[in-house]
């Protein structure tokens, strides 16, 4: 019985082998029918080689010299059958290298045929291939995005470009990268085409309420503090002439105290200014940043400097480099404003145990190790009273050298 079993067994393998072996080559062949009548001749051709050719060669004489032709008959017929595939075997990994072999080709649109349309001014045909191909890939993010930019930059349909973003945008599975450049993409059309500083200004805001928290929110953020009035937006287009005056004659021969100076800047009025705005815009981190410079340079204030700056510190998913730039600053200001030792060498080991794979960390390590001499060199020097000498001592004595 158990030989029995193991022989069902292999049986059982050898027709599922030989079966899979069959449906792998019937799906790869560029001609089913034709393949199917090879395996039927085989098939033939083994059972004429098996039961007549064979058995001529156990009778002797002339009867063995006629198996022998029979089954050189078959072997050339099989030969002939499948001299292409034989060949085949041998040559296909050689060709592969050139015709990428059997591989499938990943099914990808294709916008060569709408550029070259955009590229001589034909925008209509080139949005009728982009939508031919969007037909068949709807969700791809190339050809909606190049849609859209032709809808607004080429054909002056910024609602329909609006529409197509919206579209994007609404689809599932897009990262959010790629959508909130969409939509970045949008409010820079808004800026350029329309001058529509509230579209704009609409389009950031969607970034910040799809992904809060987030570095694309922080930069749509600070895009939104940094949008120009509508005044400001029109003033490329509208550029009102400028008088120039003459201005001062022969300024290198001037004596310095006639030299004209850079007119002050109001540092009072600017924080101000930097205050209110950063009531409207509290993520506005560059104005946060030189608000905490004039607190701390002009009025002297460094705790005020240092709140501004661990607030910024504090901002969620802001960028490496940009929090590493805060904390040196602090630690620049604190070296200024005559901070010890301790809180100076405390503010820079932050940045090497928050960021301790960073390159960042390595120059705020290399700074720790000079900071005892950036503290010397911050201190002021000590004035020195000289006491009182002749003027002109050298020539009154005949000699330069001469006391």
């Amino acid at each position: 019985m158990l030989e029995i079993a193991v022989r069902v067994l292999f049986s059982a393998l050898g027709f599922f082998g030989i079966g899979w072996l069959f449906y792998r080559s019937l799906k790869r062949s560029d001609n089913p029918p034709r393949l199917i009548f090879k395996w039927i001749f085989t098939v033939a051709a083994f059972w004429f080689l098996f039961n007549i050719a064979m058995p001529e060669f156990s009778k002797g004489g002339m009867s063995a010299i006629w198996g022998l032709a029979l089954s050189l008959i078959v072997a050339l017929c099989m030969a002939a059958t499948w001299r292409y595939s034989i060949a085949a075997i041998f040559a296909k990994p050689f060709g592969s290298l050139y015709d990428g072999g059997d591989e499938e080709i990943e099914p990808r649109p294709f916008y060569s045929v709408a550029m070259a349309k955009r590229g001589r001014g034909d925008y209509v045909g080139a949005v009728a291939e982009i939508r031919k191909q969007l037909n068949r890939f709807p969700d791809d993010v190339e050809g909606q995005m190049l849609l859209a930019e032709i809808q607004g930059a080429n054909l002056n349909d910024l609602a329909g470009a609006e529409l197509t973003i919206q579209r994007f945008t609404d689809q599932p599975g897009h990262t959010p990268a790629n959508v909130a450049s969409a939509l970045s993409s949008l409010a820079d059309w808004h800026l350029k085409y329309a001058q529509d500083r509230e579209g704009a200004q609409k389009s950031l805001q969607k970034i910040i309420d799809l992904f809060p928290n987030t570095e694309w929110s922080n930069s749509a953020a600070q895009r939104i503090a940094h949008l120009g009035d509508k005044n400001m937006l029109l003033a490329p287009h509208d550029r009102p002439r400028i008088k120039v005056t003459p201005g001062v004659q022969n300024i290198g021969l001037l004596p310095p105290e006639q030299q004209p100076k850079a007119p002050e800047v109001d540092l009072a009025k600017l924080a101000g200014e930097l205050v209110n705005h950063l009531q409207q815009h509290p993520l506005d981190t560059d104005a946060r940043e030189r608000l905490a410079v004039i607190y701390a340079d002009h009025y002297g204030r460094l705790s005020l400097a240092v709140d501004q700056l661990e607030q910024l510190i504090g901002f969620p998913n802001q960028p490496v480099n940009k929090v590493v730039h805060w904390l040196n600053l602090l630690a620049d200001l604190q070296l200024r404003h005559s901070a010890d030792y301790e809180t100076v060498r405390q503010t820079l080991q932050r940045i090497v145990d928050m960021f301790p794979d960073h390159a960042a960390a390595k120059v705020a390590e290399n700074r720790l190790a000079h900071l005892k001499l950036e503290l010397k060199g911050k201190e002021k020097g000590r004035t020195v009273t000289l006491g009182t000498y002749e003027e002109d001592i050298g020539l009154k004595y005949g000699s330069p050298h001469r006391l």
